[in-house]
């Protein structure tokens, strides 16, 4: 009952529990015999609860959650796994290349990583943390900001060397990023430039801001980049931010976790760690990225 209340439909409920339409179609007419009630009506469109079902169904939901903490709280005495949610691009230029400091000082945990850039729902899924990017106003969930999101410009050094006022940048190629929610426009202003803003030379065109980064550092043209996508790069002078002129994008990087959890000690381990290192790369480069 539990599971077509959820899921909507006869045909979901038995796709999640594996077994027939008609098996649970059966089980709930055995179930509204015992109980005396109506827990669905049939209808042409189908099944729907009845206010019986409703105030019933949602207890058993709450009890099944309940009952899956109390499990996963005895699970957590032999299992130290932390699965941690993040996309790729993160993962790739940020994550990934430090975890071998958090892996020295916890051992005795063990992550995995989900790189994807969908949200997980963390009531319903294994994943314990979501680093995500955005606004922070994600609904249900538990959302602490890591780091609010400046953008800039940048490039390769020999690049660079050509510039000598913010307005050469149209000079370059522009390398885009397909999927950001961030334009050249606001960095215009910020630089003091006039309206009508310059209009940019096109360059090559990525889905993915790590194939845009890349491109910046082989030479082929400016990007807009970010903190932590360009932290090593722009550290090691692969790339250059010219001008040292940032401006605030709105998002940032958060920590969300479920609400209905308490944080266990592997995920505030993971998320004290986390902000040592963001503290550290900001420290390394500057949050102006000059």
């Amino acid at each position: 009952m539990e599971s077509v209340a959820r899921c909507g439909s006869l045909v979901k409920a038995a796709e999640e529990l594996g077994v027939s339409a008609s098996a649970v179609s059966q089980q709930i007419g055995r179930t509204e015999a015992q109980l005396g009630r109506a827990i669905f009506q049939r209808t042409g469109a189908g099944l729907a609860l009845t206010a019986f079902g409703a105030e019933f169904c949602a207890r058993l939901t709450t009890g099944f959650q309940e009952l899956g903490r109390a499990v996963a709280l005895a699970d957590e005495a032999v299992s130290n796994v932390l699965v941690v949610s993040v996309a790729p691009a993160f993962a790739s230029r940020f994550l990934v290349p430090r975890l071998n400091r958090f892996n020295q000082r916890h051992p005795e945990i063990k992550l995995r990583i989900d790189a994807s850039t969908g949200l997980v729902d963390l009531d319903h899924s294994d994943v314990d943390l979501a680093i995500r990017m955005g606004d922070g106003t994600w609904p249900d969930v538990r959302a602490e900001l890591l780091l609010a999101q400046e953008v800039f410009p940048v490039c390769a050094p020999a690049l660079a060397a050509k510039l000598k006022e913010p307005a050469d940048l149209t000079h370059l190629p522009v390398i885009a990023d397909e999927s950001t929610m961030i334009s050249w426009e606001r960095w215009f202003e910020a630089a003091g430039l006039a309206k009508p803003f310059p209009v940019q030379r096109a360059g090559p065109s990525f889905t993915d801001p790590i194939l845009g980064i890349d491109a910046a550092v082989g030479g082929q043209g400016v990007a807009l980049a970010w903190q932590l996508l360009s932290a090593d790069a722009l550290a090691d002078g692969r790339l250059v931010a010219p001008f040292g002129i940032t401006v605030a994008s709105g998002l940032g990087y958060y920590l969300v976790s479920s609400k209905l959890e308490r944080p266990g000690r592997k995920l505030r381990d993971f998320s004290t760690w986390l902000r040592e290192e963001v503290a550290t790369t900001m420290a390394r480069f500057g949050t102006r990225a000059e």
